[in-house]
Protein backbone atom coordinates (compact mmCIF):
# COMPACT_ATOMS: atom_id res chain seq x y z
CA UNK A 1 0.00 0.00 0.00
CA UNK A 2 1.50 3.26 -0.91
CA UNK A 3 2.14 5.69 1.73
CA UNK A 4 -0.88 8.21 0.68
CA UNK A 5 -3.09 5.40 0.79
CA UNK A 6 -2.22 4.83 4.52
CA UNK A 7 -2.70 8.01 5.32
CA UNK A 8 -5.98 7.88 3.61
CA UNK A 9 -7.67 4.90 5.44
CA UNK A 10 -6.00 6.23 8.85
CA UNK A 11 -7.75 9.30 8.56
CA UNK A 12 -11.07 7.29 7.64
CA UNK A 13 -10.54 5.16 10.62
CA UNK A 14 -10.43 8.00 12.96
CA UNK A 15 -13.25 9.53 11.73
CA UNK A 16 -14.94 6.82 12.36
CA UNK A 17 -14.09 6.12 15.77
CA UNK A 18 -14.18 9.93 16.29
CA UNK A 19 -18.05 9.78 14.63
CA UNK A 20 -18.78 12.41 12.31
CA UNK A 21 -19.91 15.88 13.80
CA UNK A 22 -22.19 17.22 11.06
CA UNK A 23 -24.47 14.27 10.97
CA UNK A 24 -27.87 14.58 10.00
CA UNK A 25 -30.98 14.07 12.18
CA UNK A 26 -34.36 13.51 11.50
CA UNK A 27 -36.89 13.57 14.55
CA UNK A 28 -40.28 13.87 14.27
CA UNK A 29 -42.20 15.31 17.48
CA UNK A 30 -45.95 13.81 17.91
CA UNK A 31 -48.25 15.76 20.50
CA UNK A 32 -51.65 16.75 21.37
CA UNK A 33 -53.02 19.86 19.32
CA UNK A 34 -52.97 23.19 21.71
CA UNK A 35 -52.70 21.54 25.49
CA UNK A 36 -49.63 23.48 27.25
CA UNK A 37 -47.51 20.10 28.13
CA UNK A 38 -47.55 19.65 23.89
CA UNK A 39 -46.46 23.69 23.25
CA UNK A 40 -43.54 23.46 25.50
CA UNK A 41 -42.27 20.06 24.11
CA UNK A 42 -42.32 22.24 20.58
CA UNK A 43 -40.80 25.14 22.34
CA UNK A 44 -37.84 22.63 23.84
CA UNK A 45 -37.56 21.53 21.25
CA UNK A 46 -37.65 24.24 18.78
CA UNK A 47 -34.49 25.93 21.18
CA UNK A 48 -32.67 22.64 21.23
CA UNK A 49 -32.69 22.20 16.84
CA UNK A 50 -31.46 25.95 17.12
CA UNK A 51 -28.99 25.59 19.40
CA UNK A 52 -27.58 21.80 18.66
CA UNK A 53 -28.69 20.84 15.45
CA UNK A 54 -28.52 24.13 13.62
CA UNK A 55 -28.52 23.37 9.78
CA UNK A 56 -28.07 19.61 10.39
CA UNK A 57 -31.78 18.55 11.82
CA UNK A 58 -35.41 17.95 9.83
CA UNK A 59 -38.05 18.37 12.54
CA UNK A 60 -41.69 17.57 11.72
CA UNK A 61 -44.56 18.28 14.36
CA UNK A 62 -47.30 16.12 14.08
CA UNK A 63 -50.39 16.82 15.79
CA UNK A 64 -52.20 13.35 16.64
CA UNK A 65 -55.78 15.05 17.33
CA UNK A 66 -55.22 16.32 13.29
CA UNK A 67 -53.96 12.57 12.20
CA UNK A 68 -54.99 10.09 14.95
CA UNK A 69 -54.34 6.98 12.07
CA UNK A 70 -50.81 8.07 12.00
CA UNK A 71 -50.05 8.06 15.56
CA UNK A 72 -52.03 4.64 15.87
CA UNK A 73 -49.96 2.94 12.90
CA UNK A 74 -46.49 4.53 14.61
CA UNK A 75 -47.32 3.46 17.70
CA UNK A 76 -47.81 6.58 19.29
CA UNK A 77 -49.18 5.86 22.75
CA UNK A 78 -48.21 8.28 24.97
CA UNK A 79 -47.71 12.14 24.14
CA UNK A 80 -45.72 13.80 23.52
CA UNK A 81 -43.26 11.51 21.99
CA UNK A 82 -39.95 12.40 20.29
CA UNK A 83 -38.90 9.94 17.62
CA UNK A 84 -35.33 10.33 16.16
CA UNK A 85 -35.71 8.19 12.97
CA UNK A 86 -32.08 9.33 11.50
CA UNK A 87 -29.20 8.14 12.28
CA UNK A 88 -30.09 4.73 13.24
CA UNK A 89 -31.09 2.99 15.40
CA UNK A 90 -34.53 4.64 15.71
CA UNK A 91 -34.65 6.23 19.42
CA UNK A 92 -37.73 7.60 21.16
CA UNK A 93 -38.08 9.85 23.76
CA UNK A 94 -41.25 9.91 26.05
CA UNK A 95 -42.66 12.79 28.05
CA UNK A 96 -41.84 15.37 29.44
CA UNK A 97 -39.15 17.55 27.17
CA UNK A 98 -37.52 19.89 30.27
CA UNK A 99 -34.55 18.81 30.69
CA UNK A 100 -32.39 19.42 27.31
CA UNK A 101 -28.97 17.63 28.81
CA UNK A 102 -31.28 14.36 29.43
CA UNK A 103 -32.78 14.61 26.13
CA UNK A 104 -29.56 15.26 24.19
CA UNK A 105 -28.29 12.06 26.21
CA UNK A 106 -31.53 9.81 25.63
CA UNK A 107 -31.22 10.42 21.88
CA UNK A 108 -27.54 10.08 21.23
CA UNK A 109 -27.44 13.67 19.47
CA UNK A 110 -24.21 14.83 18.99
CA UNK A 111 -23.66 18.73 19.55
CA UNK A 112 -21.36 21.14 17.75
CA UNK A 113 -19.95 21.31 21.38
CA UNK A 114 -19.48 17.73 21.69
CA UNK A 115 -14.97 17.00 21.32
Amino acid sequence: MTRRKQDDTRDFEALLRRGDPQKHYVLRLYVSGRKPRSQQAIATLSALCREHLAGRVDLEVIDVDENPKLAMRENIFALPTLVREMPEPLRRYIGDLAEVERLLLGLDVETRSTP
